[in-house]
């Protein structure tokens, strides 16, 4: 078993600018970020950005900004589109950081 990966069941809300702009129980975490399914996103706060990164072991990653309020966080959102094979628990999920707090 590959001690990076773990899968528990509880909810998660990710929280930016006082507004839920996610929620899930189906989160799988990886070192230690959780991740939830694209389709747990309010979509209506959300924007694809042409900003990429890649990991060693997970591929190249996508990233999303978000917009509450009129206010923007940039690239606070990633995910893994089409991950390497170690990382295929995590295909189609997304997970936060810059200030998007994950409350479980």
């Amino acid at each position: 078993i590959n001690k990076r990966k773990k899968k528990f069941i509880k909810m998660v809300k990710a929280v930016w600018n006082g507004v839920v702009i996610a929620e899930s129980d189906d989160v799988v975490t990886v070192e230690g970020n959780a991740y939830i399914p694209l389709s747990s996103i309010k979509s209506d706060y959300f924007k694809k950005t042409s900003h990429t990164s890649v990991c060693g072991w997970k591929g190249t990653c996508n990233y999303y900004s978000v917009t509450v309020d009129g206010k923007t966080n940039e690239n606070c959102c990633w995910i893994y589109e089409n991950p390497k094979p170690e990382a295929a628990n995590i295909k189609g999920r997304v997970a936060f950081w810059k200030g998007v707090q994950i409350q479980k």
